[in-house]
């Protein structure tokens, strides 16, 4: 899983999940008359536990491993990140539910601790900021997926390491700009371009003019000339299928490198970490390594 695909909203559904758990060992009630020791937490009422917290952190983690998931995952037809919305806005529900009907929903506890039912019990603060929580993780989700600000990565993409000795390309693994032997270079090991004269020599085949000698008529260069190169993308992006399928293969997540080998039209062809090649349609801001 790649978590450098999280967006900000990802980072406030985490944060409000955070307050749901603390908030489910904290008292649901409140009451003067009765013993404070006694009042109950979330984790003395099933109903409670389930419905609003363990729902709500639920579906937090549902949103965030869709998004850091490089495919992905339907249940029911539906992405991870879907079913984790509709958890986030049922848990906000019965949260409210719960707060506005304390007397039917707690009452036997209040009678277990000797408050009687003459008095109606007060929501406790555990109640109040699960509320507050399940309303935040709710607003989250759902934010996150329309506005803009929140769709912005959680954490920037990795700049590539400084050029070694003679303008050489960092050495590490696949997804990183010079990685691997074997993989295409945008440059040569000198900083120079393939076909480039080096000491007077050219690697294309074509001599060098020397002094004293015309040089001989420039070529054009072959139409659809394309070096491989790497890139990173500053959003998620869709990779759909080299046939012109609508239906997209993966997805580029920012902060990860990808190999761009053939340029198609006004998009790329691009290549994924586990070999997988399709046509990146958005170019649009993307970081080149």
């Amino acid at each position: 899983m790649n978590f450098r695909s999280l967006t900000r909203g990802d980072g406030v559904v985490i944060g409000a999940a955070v307050l749901l758990f603390i908030a489910s060992f904290l008292d649901t009630l409140d009451a003067d008359g009765g013993d404070s020791d006694k009042l109950p937490n979330a984790w003395e009422n099933g109903n409670l536990l389930l419905s609003v917290y363990l729902l709500g952190i639920i579906a937090a983690v549902l949103i965030v491993v869709g998004r850091a998931l490089p495919q992905q995952r339907k249940v029911a037809g539906l992405d991870l990140g879907q079913v984790g919305v509709a958890f986030a806005i049922a848990s906000a529900w019965s949260s409210l539910g719960a707060i506005f009907d304390v007397d039917q929903s707690y009452g036997f506890f209040f009678e277990a601790f000797g408050g009687g039912r003459a008095e109606t019990p007060d929501a406790g603060v555990g109640l109040i900021l699960g509320l507050i929580g399940a309303l935040v993780l709710a607003a989250g989700a759902i934010a996150g997926l329309v506005v803009p600000a929140l769709k912005a990565p959680l954490m920037g993409a990795p700049r590539p390491a400084a050029p070694g000795p003679y303008g050489g390309q960092p050495q590490g693994g696949y997804g990183y700009p010079g990685a691997g032997a074997g993989q295409p270079q945008p440059g040569s090991p000198y900083g120079g371009q393939p076909g480039q004269p080096q000491g007077g020599q050219s690697f294309g085949g074509q001599p060098q003019p020397q002094a004293g000698q015309t040089p001989p008529p420039a070529q054009a260069q072959p139409a659809g000339d394309f070096s491989p190169f790497w890139f990173a993308v500053p959003v998620p992006r869709p990779l759909y299928a080299e046939d012109g399928s609508p239906t997209p293969i993966a997805e580029l997540a920012p902060g990860t490198w990808y190999l761009a080998v053939e340029q198609r039209g006004p998009g790329l062809v691009a290549q994924t970490q586990d070999g997988r090649r399709g046509v990146l349609q958005d170019t649009t801001g993307i970081q080149r390594g």
